[in-house]
């Protein structure tokens, strides 16, 4: 399996900003779309945001105008920049290596980084 690694997970205040990274292995990032989700304590992981090969991107109601998924091909590596946080985005942050359907939506496949926590108070 490829390999993922997520990092720039922290603890912020309401309003402020954090950017999360995902590195991949070379064949991961290549061969596949990435995604974010998130889980919080005691609910489901859910999805975030996805960028295909080629740029194309996917987001979540619950983010869309405060988080901007991106990547850079040439480090292998796709950032999640996310603003306005607030406290109900406090969950641990995994990156996925997955791809998109043909109508549009990202679908995970089973490679996960170990997670990285953001925490947002009040």
């Amino acid at each position: 399996q490829g390999q993922l690694v997520e990092s720039g997970g922290g603890s912020v205040q309401a309003g402020e900003s954090l950017r999360l990274s995902c590195a991949a292995s070379g064949s991961t990032f290549s061969t596949n779309a990435i995604g974010w989700y998130r889980q919080a304590p005691g609910k489901q992981r859910e999805f975030i945001a996805g960028i295909s090969r080629d740029g194309i991107t996917k987001y979540a109601d619950s983010v869309k105008g405060r988080f901007t998924i991106s990547r850079d091909n040439a480090k292998n590596t796709v950032y999640l920049q996310m603003t306005r946080l607030t406290p109900e985005d406090t969950a641990v942050y995994y990156c996925n290596g997955g791809g998109f359907n043909s109508g549009g939506y990202y679908y995970s496949r089973n490679y996960w980084g170990q997670g990285t926590q953001v925490t947002v108070s009040s």
